[in-house]
């Protein structure tokens, strides 16, 4: 009966249904496949068949009917399904199987004003010629099936409106480089783009969502987080809502500091007015925040930052709690809460602590980032005296309601405001880190703006990227990855645009990047470690430290040609303090790894030449770009063999990386009996770490007497993460018995290296 059925072609004329044909597309699909079965996939979509079928559904339906069979018992289906789905995005981009040819492809875009128009100034007929036998488009087939609905979905040049499509993924790999590294000499630059794309094309250097969507485009902002700084005052704070409205509309995610804005009932002009405190600010934030939609890439999104020791911290810290009124609430925005060593010792002694507005404080509030001695003394000072506003709380009765919201939101952030200072690339004296971002993993300075084209105001702008630990073999293939990692970025912040002068101060006066890491959990499986035994101390250390150290000798060279970022002389690397010299050692006890690497030659080289990157590494959670490699998420346990993610185009099922050989293992995350080994591991990753890292915490209540998860475990494993020198703590995950979906709020993140968190 289904072969007399009738199909309506891409051209709108009719013929009969043809099942030999889709019998051959199948089988090719399934070629070298295991415990696969074609005829399975071509039973389950014949059921959907029906009359004047369009072949684009018919398609459509065989990529699903694969998809839904991909299991921990037939893992292989997701590579045949990403292939009927890679045949069906190139019918649909170029109307047949085999793409054209790059300098085909380029013409014909920048023609239609889809790529920047660079691209042909730039490069010659024959250059991109070369370029095009650089590629290999059979790569394409080696995605697995989330990966290329996520690509489909995200990266590729498209219509976001009609949801056609214009390319293919290896031409979106080497029009990055080209984009990249156009500016450079004539005689090298083919060579750095050849390597360039075969590493990113083979998953070894992975790419966040600005730049595999936008580079090659004639938008040019690339930048995964953005750092705004807010002032005490009306047009500070409305210089800072119009730059969230400008990044957030070019696919950034904010990290916003709030947290010098004055209490409620704070004098204005002399007593003149009364303020109306921190809320109604950060409404108006907020409302910048969601103004805009990033083009369909994904929501915007902003995480705020303010003391533990604000007059209003009360009030602040229940923002996204969903009792109470939209009045006394701010919940489309997360929050990260700034905390030092006073406050935890208050915590540990019993003691209290003691609140106050920053504007009636002097020098307080720049104290509690830029000198943790002169915080103290200022802080016992107006403990002291009557004639500044206070009020005190018991430290466990704020800690409590902290953690209390940090568990029932999840959203609720940490920064250890001391360790950004005292761990850190920069000189808290002229540079202070006084906030994070959204996903809480980059720590560099910031200046409030006066206005909005304030040129004296820094506004910090990170470029990430990512190691896939998961497709080295050899810590010594770190060190061409990294040249090509540093010099792809550092070459992008010339590439890319500033709307806003204190954008482009932050972004050329330090030139910052953050390169992390993805498949982390795929790597200690590989090497027959876990997380939570101790087993993987010393290869972690020995991992990180060859990441920093040919991190920095990459930038080392890159500085010896170009010269030092300008602001080089506020890091501590100019005072030749490295990362190694800086960290908390608590770690000693841990892990005794020796390092392993010439960093006394390094250290030399970096006071003689400087650096031309202020940092380079950032550890973010990674979660879409970490599909795309077909890898586990950043450094987090995957919380099943099999993980299910949402997506715009429905259930997207991955299966963790060489399931058959190492299903045994992986420790998955609720199987870990506790958050010690992962934090001890994070702590070992910090002390390479310039910047910082998107580390969670995890509770199963299942493990608990009452299924209550009892808050001095909460405030233990906060006081742990501060004793091996965490800078910040990103979500809090609980078990609630829906891990079967394994739709985690990790899982939820829309891709953090990207720029955006959403539910």
């Amino acid at each position: 009966m289904t072969a007399s059925l009738m199909v309506t072609k891409r051209d709108n004329h009719t013929e009969t249904l043809d099942l030999d044909k889709i019998h051959r597309v199948v089988t090719w699909a399934a070629e070298g496949l295991q415990d696969v079965s074609v005829s399975q996939v071509e039973l389950s979509a014949h059921i959907q068949f029906y009359n004047g079928i369009r072949t684009s559904d018919i398609h459509e339906t065989l990529i699903k009917s694969a998809a839904d069979l991909i299991s921990e018992q037939a893992p292989d289906y997701q590579y045949l399904a990403a292939r009927l789905a890679m045949f069906h995005l190139r019918k649909k981009a170029y109307g047949g199987f085999t793409p054209p040819s790059l300098y085909e492809q380029v013409k014909t875009q920048v023609a239609a004003g889809r790529y920047d128009e660079q691209l042909l100034a730039d490069y010659t007929k024959e250059e991109f010629e070369l370029m095009d036998s650089y590629l290999v488009h059979e790569r394409d087939m080696h995605f697995a099936y989330a990966a290329v609905k996520q690509l489909e979905g995200k990266y590729l040049l498209q219509n976001r409106v009609t949801g056609e499509i214009y390319e293919s993924p290896q031409f979106l790999y080497i029009l990055v480089a080209a984009c990249l590294f156009a500016k450079y000499p004539k005689e090298t630059r083919l060579d750095y783009i050849h390597r360039f794309y075969d590493a990113v094309s083979t998953f070894k250097i992975s790419l966040p969502t600005p730049i595999m969507s936008g580079v090659r485009t004639p938008t040019r902002q690339f930048s995964s987080c953005v750092l705004i700084e807010c002032g005490d005052s009306l047009d500070s704070i409305n210089a800072t809502a119009s730059s969230i409205l400008r990044y957030v509309s070019q696919r950034a995610g904010i990290g916003i500091n709030a947290g010098r804005i004055r209490a409620l009932g704070s004098e204005i002009r002399g007593g003149e007015a009364f303020h109306t405190g921190c809320i109604p600010f950060y409404k108006y934030f907020q409302t910048a925040v969601k103004c805009c939609s990033q083009g369909g890439v994904r929501g915007g999104a902003a995480t705020v930052f303010y003391p533990l020791w604000h007059l209003e911290v009360e009030s602040l810290l229940v923002l996204k709690n969903n009792r109470g009124v939209e009045e006394n609430r701010v919940r489309h925005m997360d929050y990260g809460v700034q905390i030092n060593k006073l406050m935890y010792q208050r915590l540990i002694q019993g003691g209290n602590i003691t609140l106050f507005s920053p504007s009636d404080a002097p020098g307080l509030y720049d104290a509690f980032f830029a000198d943790q001695n002169e915080f103290e003394r200022l802080y016992l000072q107006y403990e002291q005296d009557p004639a500044i506003r206070k009020r005190q709380l018991k430290a466990v009765d704020l800690f409590s309601l902290l953690m209390q919201e940090r568990a029932s939101t999840g959203r609720i952030y940490i920064q250890n405001v001391d360790h950004c200072n005292t761990h850190s690339p920069f000189d808290p004296t002229v540079a202070p880190v006084r906030q994070s971002n959204l996903c809480l993993e980059i720590a560099l300075p910031t200046k409030a703006l006066n206005h909005y084209l304030d040129e004296s105001g820094e506004i910090a702008l990170c470029t990430l990227s990512a190691f896939n630990l998961g497709a080295i073999d050899s810590l010594d293939e770190l060190e061409p990855l990294a040249e090509l990692a540093v010099r792809a970025l550092d070459a992008l912040l010339d590439y890319q645009d500033y709307p806003i002068p204190a954008a482009k101060n932050g972004a050329m006066w330090r030139r910052p990047l953050g390169i992390g890491v993805i498949n982390y959990a795929y790597y200690l499986a590989k090497n027959g470690v876990r997380y939570s035994d101790g087993s993987a101390l010393g290869l972690t250390h020995r991992t990180f430290e060859a990441i920093q150290y040919y991190l920095l000798k990459a930038s080392v060279k890159l500085a010896q040609e170009s010269g030092a970022c300008p602001h080089f002389n506020e890091t501590t690397y100019a005072q030749g303090i490295l990362p190694i010299d800086t960290y908390k050692r608590d770690l000693d006890v841990l892990c005794e790894e020796p390092l392993h690497l010439d960093w006394e030659t390094l250290r030399s080289e970096i006071k003689r030449h400087g650096l031309r990157n202020s940092t380079l590494t950032a550890l973010m959670p990674s979660e879409t770009s970490s599909q795309i490699a077909n890898a586990t998420n950043g450094i987090e346990p995957p919380r099943g063999l099999i993980s299910v993610k949402a997506s715009k185009d429905g259930i997207l099922r991955q299966v963790v990386p060489d399931y058959t050989e190492l299903k045994d293992k992986y420790e998955l995350l609720w199987n870990q009996p506790n958050n010690d080994g992962y934090l001890q591991l994070v702590g070992i990753m910090q002390k390479f770490v310039d910047q910082s890292i998107s580390a969670n915490t995890s509770y199963d209540p299942s493990r608990f007497e009452g299924h209550k998860v009892p808050m001095k475990q909460l405030l233990k494993d906060l006081l742990t993460a501060y004793k091996y020198g965490l800078k910040t703590l990103y979500y809090h995950n609980t078990r609630d018995g829906a891990e079967d979906a394994q739709l985690s709020q990790a899982a939820q993140a829309d891709d953090c290296a990207g720029g955006a968190c959403k539910i």
